[in-house]
C-alpha cells in the first residue's frame, strides 16, 4: 500500500490540490520529469508526500511552487483544494 496516515502519493496529492484535471495527467507529468519535492527532481508519482514538503510543479507553460500543508481525502471543490497547501509564489 502506497498511502500511509502521515503521507499520501504525490499524483494524489495533485490531483486533490487541483494542480491536474485528473490523476493520470498528474502521473505523466511526474514521470515527464516536471516535479521536484524539496528541490530534488522526482519521477516516481508514487512518492510519498507530507505536509511541510514542498512541490515544484512545471506545466502549462509556467512553474509553481507549493508547499503542502494538509493531505486531503477527496478531490473537493476549490476552496478545499486551496486549504491543502500555500502557495510560495504569492506576495504576503
Amino acid at each position: 500500500m502506497t498511502d500511509s496516515p502521515d503521507g499520501l502519493r504525490l499524483d494524489k496529492w495533485l490531483f486533490f490540490a487541483r494542480v491536474f484535471k485528473s490523476r493520470a495527467i498528474a502521473v505523466e507529468r511526474v514521470e515527464g520529469g516536471g516535479v521536484r519535492v524539496n528541490d530534488q527532481p522526482c519521477n516516481k508519482p508514487g512518492k510519498l508526500v507530507r505536509p511541510g514538503d514542498r512541490v515544484v510543479v512545471s506545466a502549462f507553460g509556467q512553474v509553481r511552487a507549493l508547499e503542502i500543508t494538509a493531505l486531503g481525502q477527496r478531490r473537493g471543490p476549490a476552496t478545499e483544494a486551496q486549504a491543502l497547501y500555500h502557495d510560495l509564489d504569492e506576495p504576503a
